[in-house]
């Protein structure tokens, strides 16, 4: 699987998806790049907009829109973004059933027309939806992949970028854990081109930043009131897809099947990853504070709660 021949396609064509596959023509990761949703004529129109840009743009990517499943077949790499987007009030475990469902028919038509793909997930909520991914697909765990970390992780680095004056692509921040209020952002392990944020920014600053990292998504569909962000997580989304087609080897956060890492074992959940060529290449264990024990214990029992009402559900 080589970029200049791979073939990309994009579950869901709202904001997040159709910026997901602009990004990626952008950048080139495909030679073709599939944008499918439900809506007959919406990813057909959205691409063609986007194939009308390359000449301006300069990329040689070829931008498909179908409503067709078979369009998709034979992708290298999918990207899920297909589902409900939360609205003002809504928790992310409102949108379990609704997005279950869909996630479950994304899923059949995955495994039956392109059954050596890797999947990055998207939907929300997001573990306990790439948990169902996985069951449904039966891939290998290294090939069904959560996208939460690199996103959270980058809204932190943006907080501490504003909050020390320092650029922001000399911050590194790390979040572990679910995607959503009980995420553990782990300020031990931000750093400001090798300097520990936490000797630069004072302990009672650092809190609220982590506190505002939590509920990230919240302030933006707040301030919104109609709709969600679709900037930082296609941005993410393509990132991890970037690093998985080149083989970049990227060190990411991401919500991966855990057993035994970091004492959890069968639940998806986000931690560090490298990621290549074939996914999930390995699972990195960083050393975890007892506060942030506990905080990942709670977190576990959220996704692990959320695992549990999909199977009363009917779905797992």
């Amino acid at each position: 699987m080589q970029p200049a021949t791979a073939k990309v396609t994009v579950v869901g064509a709202g904001y997040v998806g159709s910026t997901c596959a602009h990004l990626a023509a952008l950048k080139n990761l495909a030679s073709e790049i599939v944008l499918t949703d439900v809506l007959e004529g919406r990813a057909e129109g959205i691409a063609l907009d986007m194939n009308q840009s390359a000449a301006i743009e300069g990329f040689q990517a070829r931008v498909v829109g179908s409503s067709e499943p078979e369009a998709t077949y034979d992708s290298d790499l999918f990207i899920v973004t297909a589902g409900r987007p939360r609205k003002p009030g809504m928790s992310r475990s409102d949108l379990l059933e609704v997005n279950g469902r869909i996630v479950c028919e994304v899923a059949e038509s995955i495994r039956r027309g392109s059954p050596d793909a890797i999947v990055i997930v998207v939907t929300n909520p997001l573990d306990s939806m790439v948990g169902l991914m996985r069951a449904k697909l039966g891939f290998p765990a290294q090939r069904v992949i959560g996208m939460a970390g690199v996103l959270d992780s980058a809204r932190f680095s943006w907080f501490l970028s504003e909050a020390t004056g320092a650029a922001v692509q000399d911050v590194d921040a790390m979040v572990l854990g679910a995607h959503g209020d009980s995420m553990v952002p782990m300020p031990r392990y931000c750093t400001v081109n090798g300097v520990s944020a936490q000797d630069l920014v004072p302990a009672d600053a650092m809190d609220a930043m982590v506190d505002r990292t939590r509920k990230g998504g919240a302030e933006i569909v707040k301030l919104l009131k109609t709709g969600s962000a679709w900037y930082a997580p296609a941005s993410a989304s393509v990132a991890m897809a970037e690093s998985i087609l080149n083989d970049g080897r990227r060190l990411l956060p991401s919500a991966c099947l855990l057993n035994g890492e970091y004492g959890f074992e069968g639940i998806y959940m986000g931690v560090p990853a490298i990621l290549g060529r074939q996914g999930v290449e390995r699972i990195v264990e960083v050393p975890l504070s007892t506060e942030s024990r506990i905080q990942m214990q709670s977190t576990a029992g959220e996704i692990s709660r959320d695992m549990d009402s999909l199977r009363d559900l009917g779905l797992l």
